[in-house]
């Protein structure tokens, strides 16, 4: 058996021959496992001399530390709605004692499902997912890793995870209904839905308003605007072809289909009307989108109370929360009525 002082989850799941989450809820007292399998688990994590009681940590010790995993390559296409997620992320860490450490996961650590490097030096208490993941990378963390960890902005239900999102399907709902309500029939969506759960979400929305509104859906009002590595298209449409209005993924996407559209020749809003969603641009561009607000304070506060609860083993609500937003009317949107 491990020495005392190096026993790990992972040494008494060996030791036992379960997985690590089976562990963590035997002895956690969560459901999930036998009063037989939960009992011999403690009884060997007591032979072993495990120490429990530390925050998120095995043997007591305690970093300070909560590690923030961001997928570079949504790092850099979001140009910063992620960078201003991790900024909100990180000074609500630091406002209850804990300093957020940064790392990228590259392509390459994702598609061989390599651990986040600071939580194989076990450097952290915790960890902070931002953004969409692949879903055989979550279930590997999920297997191996030995602290607490929350994901933010993204879910996957055949996963179970805890993590807290934006209401992407209500919000672009109510952004189509309200372009309905300007008048609007012929009112197309943009954004690649196979590329993350949020993008899905706001695509059903949409749908489901257009739905209720007995629009009648049709095949070429679903417009690509990326790639399934998150670049966008240089261009994502050169004509409106005959719609007269568009929804969004996001408000960078909406800038972008602004550009293109007015390089084209056509006007916003005259000739056509433009949503976003996120209610966020980087410095320098011109932000007069009509637009869901994603109140991104909150959910990282959500976010990180929520995990400071788990890795002190209080009670917290698992599962997905989600934090609603509201429109925000500025200059993109022309009543047609």
């Amino acid at each position: 058996m491990a020495k005392a002082k190096n026993v790990t989850l992972a040494d008494i799941a060996a030791e036992v021959g379960v997985s690590n989450v089976a562990v963590s809820k035997a002895l956690s007292g969560k459901p999930g496992v036998s009063e037989e399998l939960r009992s011999k688990i403690k009884q060997i994590s007591e032979q072993m001399g495990y120490l429990p009681g530390g925050p998120g940590r095995t043997g007591g010790t305690e970093t300070g530390n909560i590690g923030v995993i961001i997928p570079e390559y949504y790092y850099g296409y979001s140009v910063s709605f992620y960078g201003k997620l991790h900024e909100n992320v990180v000074r609500v860490l630091y406002d209850n004692q804990y300093y957020g450490i940064l790392e990228l996961l590259s392509s390459e650590d994702e598609k061989a499902r390599n651990l986040p490097k600071v939580l194989q030096d076990k450097k952290v208490d915790g960890l902070v997912f931002l953004g969409q993941i692949n879903e055989e990378y979550v279930l590997e963390v999920i297997k191996h890793a030995e602290v607490p960890f929350f994901f933010l902005d993204t879910y996957l239900p055949s996963a179970g995870i805890d993590t807290v999102i934006s209401d992407s399907y209500y919000g672009t709902y109510e952004l189509t209904n309200y372009l309905i309500e300007q008048g609007h029939k012929k009112i197309g969506f943009v954004g690649n839905v196979d590329v993350t759960s949020s993008i899905a979400d706001r695509f059903w929305g949409y749908r489901r308003a257009l739905r209720e509104n007995h629009i009648r859906f049709e095949e070429q009002w679903e417009i690509q605007d990326r790639d399934e590595g998150g670049k966008t298209f240089e261009v994502i449409l050169d004509s409106p072809n005959g719609m007269d209005a568009f929804v969004c993924n996001c408000d960078y996407t909406a800038y972008a289909l602004i550009q293109d559209l007015t390089d084209a020749g056509y006007s916003v809003p005259e000739d056509v009307s433009v949503v976003g969603f996120d209610n966020y641009l980087p410095v320098g561009m011109d932000h007069k989108i009509t637009t869901y607000a994603v109140d991104m304070e909150y959910m990282a506060k959500l976010c990180v109370r929520s995990l400071i609860k788990k890795i002190k083993h209080k009670r917290y609500v698992p599962g997905i929360q989600i934090v609603t937003g509201q429109i925000i009317h500025k200059q993109t949107v022309r009543n047609r009525k």
